[in-house]
């Protein structure tokens, strides 16, 4: 068989010939932390909205800063000028050409320095042209806010009479005459909300505890060093055949606008002491590093029916990576709900700073954007997820299984709360934990749905393999998941059987009564069995003892049978269903008690062919059951339609078109939703890569009318590279050299 070359990986490079209308039509960038959504209008000025991930508002809404527009005098828009506009992934910048027939291009190139807190924004013209840079504010007079979401603050229980109380938004604040440039903030001089749900739910008092909201201040810099001052808000550079406008971003918690002021000079001047061909060269490093860690290419062959098809998934597979990349290396992890990249709608208040949902964190849907970051080599960007959960929520959710529950050794973390650990005053209650009897939230949607904790206590183990880090391991992992066992031994009794009895209980948000549900009871499991097979040294003898027993007493995984067919079920008892979740799935995926290598698969196998909900969009995970049961051909349909399912509002069956292919949504949440794209990338690399303790499984739900190259890492600091040509694997790489013995092949792609 004479093979061509392998299939190289070139990051994307996403173009358009036209101008967008409005934001609906940006293209988004960042370092991480600082991002933007950047377009093109008609006229051909450039705008971006400019976001960080840690600007919370006094109301605690993640807000953006503010917007930029760039426009030339005279506009390079004219008859017979042509247009093109280019995202280049591979370094992170848009490049905008307007060209003359028969002369040299404009050009204007912007790009947020991957290692500082800057925007850029170059323009290059071949004739001498002025250039204006202006701050375009929404926030400037006080305004109520007409309508709250779910996770907003101020609900009934905060106030006397049990009225709602109004979200006020105050004006962001202006530098008049600042002589470095522009210079606008927001700073929260009250803070609406950590303190007082704390108090309500009696978690109040923690040691070293700081409101989060109360004197956060935030805001940028915009300047052009030689522009003038059109303004406060506006900077104009005398014509030239090049310019440059640079943006800062800073937020400092907590700091008096005083405070923040000499910092983000002092940031300001730190950066431009650096060379800027140093930090761009920095720059270009860092993000050839990241595309280096790991790809995916897909090629049809001679059989493939939907020879489209593969280059859509690798497109969007690369597209939802670098969207991560742009917003998850910062303070706080990513919002499933917009990212920050929410742009305005009409008919949604607060502009681009509205969100569906709210400022909240739900764990079901916080998750997905991080189920394929290990995969990935994404370790970095995994970070503030895991900094939050085994941080700051470990912290308050030991306290509150203390306060709540009276358990000393125990954590109790709920399913919806806010990055400072409260749960959302509209799912708690009006009655403060103080007065109540029942301790738990009063909203049935998440009383007991408590996969939270074992799934997090999953993902702590699941970075443990890939990284080996022992101080990890004493620091992160067992502080958090032996806790996390602990509080379902002490709430819930054992039967006359021994076992434990997870009764009341309720089966994610679908059945609101249940008996020994499935998505706790495989995440029980799973994560004893992970831990039981950690070094006999990892954690003190007492308690392996304990982990030992406890596992023991753990109920069998529920399991209902029909005309003599056993298959997965939702729990050992359930009814009220009241969402469309698929929670005996969960032992397949994410908790993989139940996989395509082990005896039990044909239970999960009859549970999807039963399953009463499905789909390819948002939050669902049909993909990820399909590739983890070794389901190609269904996983790779299923797949194909998420990729192409872009503007469908599943609530209110709207339709909310974005023009950039890596913006999906609304789904259920808001957009661009990052479930819908994160399962893309998790279903995908399952597809190819999946692990059990030590063993490696190549292809394991594999299509064969797909040829593909990919790079992907697995446990024990472990890259696995391979190809597959016309159902072959011709190549196959592993780092180290070690593991190679590790790894295991399905028998018909070596023949």
């Amino acid at each position: 068989m004479n093979l061509p070359p392998p299939t190289a990986f070139a990051p994307p490079i996403v173009t358009w010939d036209s101008p967008s209308a409005d934001a609906t039509g940006s293209m988004p960038f960042g370092n991480g932390d600082v991002a933007l959504n950047a377009w093109v209008e008609p006229s051909g000025d450039l705008l971006f909205y400019l976001a960080k991930s840690d600007t919370w508002d006094d109301h605690a809404r993640l807000v953006k800063i503010g917007l930029v527009r760039v426009r030339l005098f005279p506009p390079p828009v004219a008859p017979g000028v042509s247009f093109r506009q280019e995202l280049h992934t591979a370094t992170a910048e848009l490049v905008v050409t307007f060209t003359p027939p028969s002369a040299a291009p404009t050009v204007l190139r912007l790009w947020v320095d991957a290692n500082a807190g800057v925007v850029h924004v170059e323009v290059k013209s071949p004739v001498p042209v002025a250039a204006t840079a202006q701050v375009e504010l929404w926030r400037t007079t006080q305004e109520t806010l007409p309508s709250l979401e779910i996770s907003d603050v101020h609900f009934s229980h905060t106030a006397p009479d049990h009225q709602v109380r109004p979200t006020v938004i105050e004006p962001d604040s202006v530098v008049s005459d600042a002589s470095e440039g522009v210079i606008w903030y927001r700073h929260n001089a009250s803070s609406h909300g950590p303190a007082e749900t704390l108090a309500h739910q009696n978690l109040a008092g923690l040691p070293g505890w700081t409101d989060p909201v109360l004197h956060r201040t935030f805001g940028a810099l915009l300047r052009s060093p030689g522009a003038s001052h059109k303004g406060d808000l506006a900077l104009r550079s005398a014509a030239a055949c090049t310019h440059r406008f640079d943006v800062h971003a800073l937020t400092l918690h907590p700091a008096s606008p005083v405070e923040w002021l000499a910092a983000l000079r002092a940031q300001v001047a730190a950066i431009e002491a650096q060379d800027f061909g140093v930090r761009r060269a920095a720059h270009d490093a860092w993000w050839s590093a990241f595309w280096e860690r790991s790809h995916i290419v897909i090629s049809p062959t001679a059989s493939t029916t939907d020879r489209a098809a593969p280059a859509e998934v690798s497109l969007a597979y690369a597209l939802q990576r670098y969207v991560t990349a742009c917003a998850g290396r910062g303070a706080f992890p990513i919002k499933f709900n917009g990212s920050l990249f929410t742009v305005s709608w009409p008919g949604k208040p607060a502009g681009p700073d509205y969100r569906r949902w709210g400022p909240g964190y739900w764990w079901q849907n916080t998750r997905l954007p991080y189920a394929g970051a290990l995969a990935a080599g994404d370790f970095d960007l995994l970070a503030p997820l895991i900094n939050l959960y085994s941080g700051p929520l470990r912290e308050i959710s030991v306290l509150r299984a203390q306060r709540h529950f009276g358990f000393s050794d125990a954590l109790y973390l709920p399913e919806c709360l806010y990055f400072w650990g409260a749960v959302f005053p509209e799912s708690y209650g009006d009655t403060p934990a103080s007065e109540r009897t029942d301790k738990l939230q009063d909203s049935l949607w998440h009383k007991r749905e408590w996969t939270s904790a074992l799934e997090v206590s999953l993902l702590l183990l699941d970075a443990y393999a890939h990284n080996g880090d022992a101080e990890f391991l004493r620091d992160r992992v067992l502080p958090f998941a032996l806790p996390a066992l602990r509080f379902f031994e002490h709430y819930y009794p054992v039967d006359a059987n021994g076992h434990l009895r997870l009764e009341p209980a309720q089966a994610l948000e679908t059945w609101w009564e249940a008996v020994n549900p499935m998505d706790l009871v495989a995440g029980l499991h799973a994560v004893c069995a992970r831990l039981v097979a950690l070094p006999e040294d990892a954690f003190a003898p007492s308690d392996r003892a304990w982990l030992t027993a406890f596992a023991a007493r753990l109920p069998e995984l529920p399991v209902i049978e029909e005309d003599g067919v056993r298959r997965l079920s939702p729990a050992e008892h359930f009814e009220l269903c009241k969402n469309s979740e698929v929670p005996e799935l969960y032992a397949v995926w994410p908790f993989r008690v139940v996989s395509f290598e082990k005896s039990n698969a044909p239970l999960g196998l009859v549970a999807l062919e039963k399953r009463a909900h499905r789909g390819h969009f948002g939050w669902r995970q049909d993909e990820l059951f399909q590739a983890h049961l070794g389901l190609a051909e269904a996983a790779r349909d299923t797949l194909v339609q998420r990729v192409r399912f872009h503007d469908s509002d599943q609530l209110r069956g709207e339709s909310y078109p974005m023009r950039f292919p890596g913006f999906w949504g609304p789904g259920f949440d808001w957009l661009p939703d990052q479930c819908h794209g994160g399962v893309i990338q998790a279903a995908l690399q399952a597809m190819l890569l999946q692990n059990e303790g030590d063993r490696i499984f190549l292809l394991p739900a594999w299509p064969s009318d797909w040829d593909v190259t990919f790079k992907l890492h697995a446990p024990r600091c472990t890259v696995v590279a391979a190809e597959v040509r016309q159902g072959r694997l011709v190549r196959l790489e592993v780092d180290p050299p070690a593991r190679h013995t590790d790894v295991e092949v399905p028998a018909a792609f070596t023949r």
